[in-house]
This record gives structure tokens, C-alpha cells and sequence, in this order.
């Protein structure tokens, strides 16, 4: 397994390596760019197939955290973590010790949060060992997916307005692939705007949940990728757009919560070219971290819903900035992300950040 010559190593930082033989950790920590401030980005618990899986995984990811965080114009770098293992059988006290001990190594480097298999519970064990962790209710917000699902909800809504020019959601269609925390939140937020829902997990009982709750429809967890909607939400893992999916997608517009949506950049201008317009996954779900840098902290002002959700709407206005450029540019919206994230990279972040 390569790490400098990784095709997605993209001159990361940092990249630690870390075990606990007595609790099973093996886990890797990856921190992309640190020039606006330490890296902050969540711990995955996911049972790859390879080491190398998991190696693409987190500097896949934490990439897209410095993306994400200079779009959101927040004094944070870009980094992320995995755990490698089933969390059903290896989630242990011993473990989440071992975890915030190998971040707090890094000495604040890397800020660890939540994020796929690692739940608020998982994160207030980590902190025994490292103050080094967001996203926890002591002196923060807790769980940040409520958050992130408000974001989503407010840029799907700047993607139909730049599609299909509309301003309201009363009677659309949308498919959202994935009912995590995320998933559940935003299909709430979804049915009381008047959408109509379609939706997939592999946890029926998820699933009956929406059912009940919003008199959604369902498809099968491999079908709902090419429902007949308005939109399609990936609200799962990654990687969902791809030459195969491409060619049975029907929905004219792709906006929701999973990172790295894209199974390669070049398929951003794949939809492009099909005329799908895609909300970039960096910028869409930025709800959760802009939620999370308005914690509690020393020297920070108290913890003010209304001024962070007013900040995460404001994701709605950054898309359609970025639509804009696409437009004007003739050039894919994830390029034209890219291009404004990479111009604020080195450039400390201004008042609207605090």
C-alpha cells in the first residue's frame, strides 16, 4: 500500500497510522490542509475490504473537509479518520480510549467529530482521553445531523430554484437514498415543505419509519438511484455516481448529504453533459460543521441556535453563487466549487466566520 504516490494523496499533510492490539484499533488519520486553522472532520467506523479501501476513504475525505470548510468560510483546515472493523462487534470503551489517545497525539491538530458508524455516545469516550473532539453535548451541540439535514433541505431548494425555477418544494418528487440520522432529518424537513418522498435503506425498519412518519413510497436500496424524481438525494456512502449510474439516472437534479458523491471528478462533467445539474457534496452538507463551529467554547460567545441555522441557510445562497459560475464558465458545478474553495485556501477567513 503507497501513500506518497496514492492517486488521492493530493499533498496531504499528515497521514498517521495508528493500533491498540488490546482493543483492536487500527485506525488512520489524515490531515489534508491545515493553513486556515486545525483540522476538523469526523471519525468513520466502516468495515472495509482492504486497508487500501480504507487508506482511499480518508484521504478522499479529508480533502473534501478543506474544500468544505474554506467554502463555508470557517478557520479550519481539512482532515478526517477511520476506523477499520465492524462496529457491531468491535465497538468497545477500550477501543474509543485508544482512538482519542492517537488523536490527541496530534496535539490539536485534527479535531475529531462524528460521522458514518461513530455515534455523540462514541465521541464522550474519546474525550476521556483528548479535548480534541467536537460535536459532543459537554460544552457543545451534540449531535450535528440535524444540522447537516438543514443545510441539505436549503440547498436542494437553491438547486430547484436554479433548475427548475421554482421557489418552493410543494409537490416535487424527491428519492433520498439513505435514512441515517441525516437522511430521517432532512426527509422531515422535505414533507413539510409539501415534497413528495421516495426512499431507500438497507434497515427496513428505517424505512417503515419514514413510511408512518411522511406517507413516503420506497424502492429497493439498488433501484432508488434511478427512481423517476425531481430530485435524487444520496444520503448514504459515497461513490454513487459512476459511468454505470450515469446511465440510467433520471432525476434533473442530484443534491444530498454523502460525501464524495462523484466516483471520479471527471464525472462531474458527466452530468454536465446530461444536463443534471449536482449540488457539490462539500458545499451541500456543510450544515453540520458550520453548526459545530458555533459550539461553546472559551473564549466564544454561548451557543446561539438561531444565529447557527441562519448561517446554515446561508448554504443556499453559496450554490447558487456556484451554479452561477458554472453557468457562466460552461463548466461543471464541482469545478466551479473547486475553483472558488481553492482561492480561499491560504486566505484567512473573514469577520462572517465568527
Amino acid at each position: 500500500m503507497t501513500v506518497f504516490s496514492h492517486p488521492e494523496f493530493d499533498n496531504h499533510e499528515k497521514v498517521l497510522f495508528g493500533s491498540d492490539a488490546e482493543s483492536g484499533l487500527k485506525a488512520i488519520i489524515a490531515i489534508h490542509l491545515s493553513a486556515r486553522g486545525p483540522a476538523l472532520g469526523g471519525c468513520r467506523f466502516w468495515n472495509y475490504g482492504t486497508d487500501e479501501e480504507a487508506l482511499r476513504d480518508v484521504l478522499r475525505l479529508s480533502r473534501g473537509m478543506t474544500y468544505k470548510s474554506a467554502l463555508a468560510n470557517l478557520p479550519y483546515g481539512g482532515g478526517k479518520s477511520v476506523i477499520i472493523g465492524d462496529a457491531r462487534k468491535l465497538k468497545s470503551e477500550a477501543l474509543f480510549r485508544a482512538m482519542g489517545r492517537l488523536v490527541d497525539s496530534l496535539g490539536g491538530a485534527y479535531i475529531v467529530a462524528e460521522d458514518v458508524g461513530i455515534s455523540v455516545e462514541d465521541l464522550e469516550v474519546m474525550a476521556r482521553e483528548t479535548d480534541h473532539v467536537a460535536g459532543i453535548p459537554e460544552g457543545g451541540v451534540g449531535d450535528p445531523s440535524p444540522a447537516t439535514a438543514y443545510g441539505v433541505y436549503h440547498g436542494i431548494r437553491a438547486a430547484v430554484k436554479h433548475r427548475l425555477g421554482r421557489d418552493d418544494l410543494n409537490g416535487l418528487t424527491v428519492a433520498v437514498q439513505g435514512l441515517g440520522q441525516v437522511g430521517q432529518h432532512l426527509c422531515a424537513y422535505l414533507a413539510e415543505a409539501g415534497a413528495r418522498l421516495i426512499v431507500a435503506d438497507l434497515d427496513q425498519e428505517r424505512v417503515q419509519r419514514i413510511v408512518d412518519a411522511h406517507g413516503a413510497k420506497t424502492l429497493p436500496a439498488g433501484e432508488i438511484t434511478f427512481a423517476q424524481a425531481d430530485v435524487f438525494a444520496p444520503c448514504a456512502l459515497g461513490a454513487i455516481i459512476d459511468d454505470a449510474s450515469l446511465e440510467r439516472l433520471q432525476a434533473p437534479i442530484v443534491a444530498g448529504s454523502a460525501n464524495n458523491q462523484l466516483s471520479e471528478a471527471r464525472h462531474g462533467e458527466a452530468l454536465r453533459n446530461q444536463g443534471i445539474l449536482y449540488a457539490p457534496d462539500y458545499v451541500i452538507n456543510a450544515g453540520g460543521i458550520i453548526n459545530i463551529h458555533h459550539e461553546t467554547k472559551p473564549g466564544r460567545p454561548p451557543y446561539d441556535k438561531a444565529k447557527a441555522l441562519e448561517r446554515i441557510a446561508g448554504i443556499h445562497e453559496t450554490l447558487l453563487e456556484i451554479f452561477s459560475l458554472a453557468e457562466r464558465e460552461g463548466i461543471a458545478t464541482s469545478h466551479a466549487a473547486d475553483r472558488l474553495a481553492e482561492q480561499r485556501f491560504r486566505a484567512p477567513p473573514n469577520q462572517a466566520a465568527a
